[in-house]
């Protein structure tokens, strides 16, 4: 076989193989994401359903109950709040007024976290400031 043509060959199959790579990662990224649910969504859910909760926690409502932390979760609007019972890691920024995400389920009345999954969003004085004030 010619050496120009195998080198194309191999251009081509490299490029293929790269390109399906490409694929399968963005097609994971994708599938494994999920939306996550405001306080009233997941209180008018299926009890037992896997939740990704989203929200504010309710300023005052922080307890700790043995190794269980003990809070509420409101929507952004504040129209409805939810109770969370959660034990593992709690990041360093967690507090009163922060939006956090975590996972879990419904059970009886009080979502349940998963261990380990909480996580708090990026506080506000990240956003950027509207037009006409200063900071």
């Amino acid at each position: 076989m010619d050496p120009s043509r195998k080198r194309k060959v191999r251009l081509v199959t490299a490029l293929a193989a790269a390109v399906l790579l490409a694929g399968a990662l963005v097609y994971t990224s994708f599938s494994d994401s999920s939306q996550a649910d405001s306080p009233s969504q997941v209180l008018s859910g299926a009890p037992g359903t896997a939740y990704t909760l989203t929200g504010k926690v309710v300023p005052g409502s922080i307890r700790h109950r043995g190794a269980a932390l003990l809070f509420r979760v409101r929507d952004r609007a504040g129209t409805a709040s939810v109770p969370v019972a959660y034990q593992g890691i709690v990041p360093d920024p967690f507090a009163d007024g922060r939006e956090i995400v975590v996972q879990g389920e419904m059970q009886h009345g009080t979502f349940v976290a998963q261990r380990d999954t909480l996580v708090t969003k990026c506080p506000s004085k990240y956003q950027s400031v509207p037009s006409g004030k200063t900071i």
